[in-house]
């Protein structure tokens, strides 16, 4: 039988709610010895974790305020809609609440029962959100009565989709934490993208855990580490695999079924990592397409917002509903008012892809390849001459200073403990143990810091040139539409010439951990990454749920 915590049973008396045992599971905190001592003789040594669980984070509290409609929800329930729900894609969906078989609510009460369910299962949780929204339930209920009003709802609608946010972006109702403690009470406003998807008829299901401060934070912490979340973990290999980073608890989420899909950042590897590491799409957008107000950021130059889901198609679904001008961010200029991406059947002939001799000896990539070239593509043998300069880190850290600082004085809630870097770096010392056992190596550096705002431009031109030089010669001199990679190992290029990428999964290792193919193009030319990412993915039918999460 579950474990039923005293505290949670009293209330149901008190409440008149009589909870059923096979309906509620309580949450403890287990003795976690036995796994810390099997990761630390792991192989990786980046899967050496300290600990799993948050020291701070009560997960009952996350379900707490559906404690009703949770005990009316009963296994079998839960059990009949699994077919229905599970790795379906947004039109099938949509499909099943047109014809009856479903509701909205329904739907997010079935995510927060199996949020509920895996989380409290020492086998199997992933400590994949931070919080969940109280409203959630109350909003799918509304966005049924609207429909049965008359509300015409297009399958490829966003409307009543539950959707996880990265703990980086506003959502009225609940803290925006970036991970860190220090944020812990920052209950801020809806961030621009949040406003858009409730425009859209979206449910914002609750907040995705992620590497805190997006990873920007200490040098030897793991990925997926929040002192807020604790340490996400992979479902395709809970003590296996990394999850990847920064978006971890976005990408470890939907490969698990906890919503539908799930908006991540990234700064330079924080979709496309985490996204193959989890076998799922994730679209990162050329910087200006998307709006970053209202989101914890580290910088203004590379920072961006995109999906992250388990098909092309959801993607752009995703991305369209979230899109739209922002005028307060600055990269938004070149920016349409009405910009959109068009999910579509287009042929391959004609599509210049350049294939890296990188990857001549990767099987996957390889036979990628041959599936491009058999549908008509071009594949062009390319090599890619570049080097990093010197100063990324510096350049991440000068502009995080000061992005942080001006986030905080026009976002942050009254509830955020710091308003600098320098204050951060002082509200952790403070209690490292808790707030940063990994330690803060970064927000040293940020601190100790000292660029001008002359220097930092001077270093982020430099930067920016040097890749967007080497692409755009890569692209010019052979002609491409695409450049193709594996996982996010261009990333970092790719983020500083602003050139959008997306990621498939592509197939997975021996051992199981997922392996996506990346194609990177053009600054705005999203939608060839679609039309090609499209055919790839029909034609590769690569993605498997993860086994233990079916």
């Amino acid at each position: 039988m579950p474990r039923i915590s005293l505290t949670i049973f009293l209330a149901s008396l008190l409440s008149g709610v009589v909870i059923a045992a096979e309906n509620n599971s309580a949450w403890q905190r287990y003795d976690e010895s036995a796994d810390l001592a099997r990761l630390a003789a792991h192989e990786n040594d980046s899967m050496h974790y300290q600990l799993l669980q948050s020291r701070v984070l009560d997960k009952d509290s996350l379900w707490a305020p559906f404690a009703e409609e949770l005990s009316n929800f009963s296994a079998d329930q839960y059990r009949s809609y699994k077919a229905q729900i599970l790795d379906q894609p947004i039109t099938e969906i949509q499909r099943a609440i047109v014809e009856g078989r479903l509701s909205y609510e329904t739907l997010t009460t079935f995510y927060l029962y199996r949020i509920r369910e895996i989380e409290t299962d020492e086998s199997l949780y992933i400590n994949g959100v931070i919080a969940l929204n109280p409203n959630a339930i109350q909003r799918a209920r509304e966005l049924d009565a609207q429909r049965r009003q008359g509300a015409r709802v297009a399958l490829d609608s966003i409307y009543g989709i539950p959707v996880l946010l990265k703990d980086n972006i506003g959502a009225a109702g609940m803290a925006t934490t970036a991970g860190a403690i220090a944020l812990q009470n920052n209950y801020a406003a809806n961030a621009f993208i949040t406003d858009r998807l409730l425009e859209k008829g979206a449910v914002i299901l609750g907040k995705a855990n992620l590497s805190e401060w997006a990873y920007f934070f200490c040098n030897d912490c793991p990925s997926g580490y929040s002192a807020m979340g604790g340490q996400t973990l992979n479902p395709y290999g809970r003590l296996e695999f990394n999850t990847g980073g920064s978006s971890a608890g976005s990408g470890a989420t939907v490969a698990a079924n906890y919503a539908t899909v799930a908006i991540g950042s990234e700064t330079s590897g924080s979709i496309l990592s985490p996204s193959s590491a989890n076998s799922l799409v994730g679209l990162k957008p050329t910087t200006g397409t998307i709006s970053r107000s209202g989101v914890v950021p580290i910088s203004a130059t590379l920072d961006t917002t995109g999906p992250m889901t388990r098909s092309v198609a959801d993607a752009v679904i995703l991305f369209n509903a979230m899109a739209g001008y922002d005028e307060d961010d600055t990269a938004m200029p070149l920016l349409s008012v009405d910009l959109s991406l068009e999910y579509r059947d287009v042929a391959l002939t004609d599509k210049r892809l350049g294939a890296l001799i990188d990857f001549a000896d990767n099987d996957f990539y390889q036979n990628a390849l041959r599936l491009l070239s058999e549908n008509d593509a071009s594949i062009v043998e390319v090599t890619l001459d570049y080097e990093r300069g010197t100063g990324f880190e510096q350049l991440l850290g000068g502009e995080m200073v000061r992005d942080l600082a001006l986030y905080l004085q026009k976002y942050a809630a009254d509830g955020a403990s710091i308003d600098s870097i320098a204050t951060l770096r002082l509200f952790n010392a403070a209690d490292l143990d808790v707030r940063a056992p990994y330690g803060q190596a970064l927000v040293e550096m940020m601190d100790e810091l000292n660029l001008s705002a002359a220097q930092l431009e001077s270093l982020r031109e430099d930067l920016q040139s040097n890749a967007r030089t080497a692409l755009e010669s890569l692209f010019d001199d052979n002609q491409l539409d695409v450049m193709l990679s594996v996982n996010n190992r261009h990333a970092g290029i790719a983020a500083l010439a602003n050139f959008p990428a997306l990621t498939i999964p592509m197939g997975y290792e021996a051992s199981g951990r997922p392996v996506g193919l990346t194609l990177i193009a053009p600054s705005f030319s999203e939608q060839d990454l679609i039309d090609i990412g499209a055919r790839f993915e029909k034609l590769s039918a690569a993605r498997k749920i993860p086994s233990q999460y079916q």
